[in-house]
């Protein structure tokens, strides 16, 4: 009777040791051999990783001016859960003139079975102190930085903007990648309620904030630069324009300005977003007879002409199956090159195309950067369109017609561009608009003018100088300021249509030129879109260029001529 509750004994006792055993190796295979997972496994539980977002890079003008800076808003938000029933009316009442928000509405959300409820976004940096200081339970206040834009519209096509989404435009686009910086971690430790340990501890990278930028751009020049083209509009009837000022020597824009416009800090009113294009980099067009002046370059270049070079111009000419006319319908009789230039004749402009022929004229048209990038520093340049033999699209009658500016197409940037080479001794230089890039760490990295290549030699160059001054002097009356010497030339180019021909009532008017002419230190391109008040470079283009002009050389302290050259003239 008494072995039973032995054996009884004796087999519990088997178990719990066997149970024993069992809890020995969890805890050995727990302690020493899963230890290290152990641990990493409680610290996922325990902590929380978040992203640190960076202060953005900001964009200062080339004399220190902010363009492009950070401000800090707020975001709004209750937790329904911490408000009580009871301090729901009160906390609405409070909250609604800080948010300009109804109380009904207020006191809706707060009463809201949800978790998280967001009252209002983006409010300005005084409310949101105001909110904080009231210290209402269950509201959060959370700081956002955003992009100002301290000078409004100013340079807006250049600056850019981003959206909530995240669409960039202008430099914000081009140099996103600097001015983002590196985006931060943050680790926290919570408990099991998942709320903050205050004294635990913190890990994590902290951000690091974008590189800021210096622009080559003049504050105050592109300011004036965007009250002449204001000004222009309105005088001309122009829908709309470009002006852009360069330093010829360097490639340094100083002023890039297009209207239609728009303010970078309420960019969202727009109602077309075309406007958000940058008309001077990005959308082609005829260039029209501006375009002489590298087609006459090309020519020289080749040693097929001079100034002097005498012609006979009849007025009219077929060549490719097209008929060429001069613009003013008259003939000109006998005509030296530098009169083609003058009188802008297109008869004889399409003459030194056939006398250069395509494989010469189109090198060297190529030479000057036409039918490709720039290269400038700024997002979405268009190539433009230059048709050559081989391209089934071209025909004979374009190298009738190309040579004074039809049938080709160029953008803004590239035709100042190519004309700069002329006043650069012949060399093209390749635009741009950041000056210099201010990392965190403190090192600056300064941009360098970048030669691209030889667009002419440089008698080639001076000796189109000379022809440009003597066009400026005899044929463009308009665009002279007083007290120093320009060189210049006009262009008119007829809208093309849609079928293929040309709307004699719709024009773009435009005017390059630079100065002094012995001495280039700036060049200026003016272009009008659609003028009504005379479809004529001569007469809207090159008068805004003459005020512009006026001003730019008190800005930049370029003396006149007889200053420079130590002649006093009184």
């Amino acid at each position: 009777m008494q072995e039973r509750p032995v054996r009884r004994l004796r087999f519990l006792a088997l178990l719990l040791g066997i149970f024993c055993l069992l809890v020995l190796g969890q805890l050995v295979r727990i302690q020493i051999l899963a230890h290290a997972e152990m641990v990493r496994a409680g610290n996922r539980l325990r902590t929380r990783q978040s992203d640190v977002v960076p202060l953005r890079g900001q964009v200062w003008d080339r004399n220190g001016h902010l363009l492009v800076g950070n401000l800090v808003r707020y975001d709004i938000s209750a937790s329904p859960v911490l408000v009580t029933r009871a301090r729901v009316p009160k906390t609405a009442a409070r909250l609604a003139p800080l948010l300009d928000m109804d109380v009904k509405e207020l006191e809706a959300a707060l009463s809201s079975d949800r978790l998280w409820v967001p009252l209002k976004n983006n409010v300005p940096q005084e409310v949101g102190e105001r909110v904080a200081e009231a210290d209402l339970e269950g509201i959060t206040v959370s700081p956002v930085w955003t992009r100002t834009f301290p000078e409004g519209s100013l340079a807006a096509h250049v600056l850019g903007f981003i959206n909530a989404e995240g669409r960039k435009m202008g430099l914000e686009r081009y140099y996103d990648v600097e001015l983002s910086g590196r985006v931060g971690t943050r680790v926290v430790q919570r408990d099991t309620h998942d709320d903050v340990i205050p004294l635990g501890l913190a890990d994590g990278e902290p951000p690091q904030p974008g590189v800021d930028l210096v622009l080559t751009l003049d504050r105050t020049v592109q300011a004036v630069v965007e009250e002449e083209l204001a000004r222009a509009l309105e005088e001309t009837g122009a829908k709309g324009g470009v002006i852009i000022v360069m330093d010829p020597r360097t490639g340094a824009i100083l002023a890039m300005a297009a209207r239609p416009t728009f303010d970078p800090n309420t960019f969202w009113q727009v109602m077309n977003q075309e406007v958000f294009i940058n008309p001077a980099v990005s959308k082609q067009y005829e260039p029209g007879s501006v375009f002489k002046v590298l087609t006459v370059a090309i020519a020289v270049e080749r040693g097929l002409v001079s100034p002097g070079t005498l012609f006979y111009d009849e007025g009219r000419i077929e060549m490719g199956g097209v008929l060429i006319e001069n613009a003013t319908r008259q003939a000109y009789g006998q005509v030296t090159l530098t009169d083609v230039l003058v009188h802008s004749l297109n008869v004889e402009t399409a003459r030194l195309g056939a006398m250069l022929g395509p494989e010469r004229f189109y090198q060297g048209v190529r030479a000057f950067g036409i039918g490709r990038r720039t290269g400038v520093d700024l997002p979405d340049e268009s190539p433009g369109e230059l048709r050559e033999p081989g391209d089934w699209r071209w025909h004979e009658s374009d190298l009738a017609t190309n040579p004074f500016g039809q049938g080709v197409a160029v953008t803004p940037l590239q035709m100042v561009t190519a004309v700069a080479a002329i006043a650069n001794d012949g060399l093209l230089m390749r635009p741009y608009i950041v000056a210099e890039k201010h990392y965190p760490d403190g090192r600056v990295e300064r941009a360098q003018p970048v030669p691209v290549n030889w667009a002419v030699s440089p008698d080639t160059a001076h000796l189109v100088t000379q022809m440009m001054v003597e066009t400026v002097e005899r044929g463009i009356p308009t665009a002279q300021v007083p007290g120093y010497t320009v060189a210049g030339k006009t262009g008119t180019a007829q809208l093309p249509t849609a079928l293929g021909r040309y709307d004699e009532n719709k024009t773009i008017a435009s005017f390059v030129g630079f100065a002094p002419a012995d001495d280039p230190q700036v060049i200026v391109l003016v272009r009008l879109d659609e003028p009504t008040s005379s479809p004529w470079g001569t007469q809207t283009a090159a008068p805004a260029f003459a005020r512009l002009a006026r001003r730019l050389f008190l800005l930049l302290e370029i003396p006149p001529d007889a200053v420079r050259s130590g002649v006093d003239n009184r």
